[in-house]
C-alpha cells in the first residue's frame, strides 16, 4: 500500500502530521517512538521574540474534549533556530513551522528568517490577536487572511500553509483570502472558542476565561469545514479537530483532507499517531486501496 503523500510541496512517507501546539518541538514524544514513522512534525507556535503565554490555570478537561489557554508560549524563533531545529533535523521527519505574530510586519519579519532555515514549510497561525486592530484575530475575514498571506508569501520561498480558524460565519471565504494570497495550503481547524464554569466558585476555570476547545467534541465540526473549505478553493487540505485513530484520518481525508494531523489525542496516548498510520494502513489494505490520494473527497451524498 503506498501511503506517500505529497502535501503542498512537501513529500511525506505518510500523511499522518503531528498538530501544532500538541507535540512541542517534538523532544518528549521521541521517548516513544522514532519521530521519522510520522509524516511530518508541525511545531508549536513560534514567534520573533519569546512570550511567556497566560497565567494558570491554563487548561481543564470538558465532555469529550480539553479547553486550553495557553497564550502561545514560546522561547522565540532564535532559541528554536539555536537549540531545537538541530535536533528536528536529524530526526528524519519533515519539519513545518508554526508562525504567529502580533501585527503583519511580526509575520514578514519572522517568515523572512524562517526562509533561510533548513526547514520544510511554513503554518501560518492566523487565529493571533492583531494589536493594531483592537486584538481581533487576522483569520476571521478574507480581506485579512489574504493582506498577511500575501505579505508574506513575498519573502517566502518555502510552501506556505494558512491555518484557519473555525470562527468565523463562512470558512469558505477565509480560504478563499488563503488562496488568493499565495498559500500553497490550508490547515483547519484551530480551536473553537470556549468557556468553562466552576459552579461552587462562579468563575471560570481558565485563569483567561475562555479558551480553545479541542478535542472529538469538535471532530464533526471540523469536518464539515474541511468538506466546505475544499469545495472553496483549489490548494490542498491538512485536515484536524478531534483526531483520535485511523478512522477519524480516513473520514477526514474522504471529506477532502489531503493529509491529516492529530494534536489533542497526543495528549492521550502519545502513540495516536503511530497506531493511526498503521490504521490506516490496515484500511487500504482491507479495501483494496493501492494509494491513499486516490481517497481524497471521495464522500458521495444520498
Amino acid at each position: 500500500m503506498n501511503l506517500e503523500t505529497n502535501f503542498a510541496g512537501i513529500k511525506m512517507k505518510n500523511p499522518i502530521m503531528l498538530a501544532s501546539g500538541t507535540c512541542g518541538y517534538g523532544r518528549e514524544l521521541s521517548d516513544f517512538f522514532e519521530l521519522n514513522k510520522i509524516g511530518a512534525i508541525i511545531t508549536k507556535g513560534t514567534f520573533l521574540k519569546p512570550k511567556d503565554g497566560n497565567p494558570p490555570s491554563r487548561i481543564c478537561e470538558t465532555p469529550s474534549g480539553l479547553l486550553n489557554s495557553i497564550g502561545l508560549q514560546n522561547p522565540g524563533v532564535e532559541y528554536f533556530i539555536e537549540n531545537d531545529l538541530p535536533w528536528l533535523r536529524k530526526q528524519g521527519t519533515q519539519i513545518i513551522v508554526n508562525a504567529g505574530g502580533s501585527t503583519v510586519e511580526d509575520y514578514v519579519e519572522l517568515c523572512k528568517i524562517l526562509n533561510d532555515q533548513d526547514i520544510d514549510g511554513v503554518e501560518l497561525n492566523l487565529s493571533c490577536p492583531n494589536v493594531k486592530e483592537g486584538c481581533l484575530a487576522f483569520g476571521v475575514t478574507y480581506e485579512g487572511v489574504k493582506e498577511v498571506t500575501s505579505k508574506v508569501r513575498k519573502v517566502l520561498d518555502k510552501p506556505l500553509i494558512v491555518k484557519l480558524t473555525p470562527n468565523v460565519t463562512n470558512i469558505g471565504d477565509t480560504a478563499k483570502g488563503a488562496e488568493d494570497g499565495g498559500a500553497d495550503g490550508i490547515s483547519l481547524i484551530n480551536t473553537l472558542l470556549g468557556m468553562s464554569i466552576n459552579i461552587e466558585t462562579r468563575k471560570p476555570y481558565l485563569a483567561n476565561n475562555m479558551g480553545g476547545l479541542s478535542g472529538p467534541a469538535i471532530r464533526p465540526v471540523a469536518v464539515r469545514m474541511v468538506y466546505q473549505a475544499s469545495k472553496a478553493v483549489n490548494i490542498p487540505v491538512l485536515g484536524m479537530g478531534g483526531v483520535m485513530d485511523g478512522k477519524d484520518v480516513i473520514e477526514f481525508m474522504m471529506a477532502g483532507a489531503s493529509a491529516v494531523a492529530i494534536g489533542s489525542a497526543t495528549l492521550r496516548d502519545p502513540y495516536a499517531s503511530i497506531k493511526a498510520i498503521d490504521e490506516v494502513e490496515e484500511f487500504t489494505r482491507k479495501h483494496g486501496i493501492g494509494n491513499i490520494g486516490d481517497i481524497v473527497g471521495t464522500v458521495s451524498f444520498n
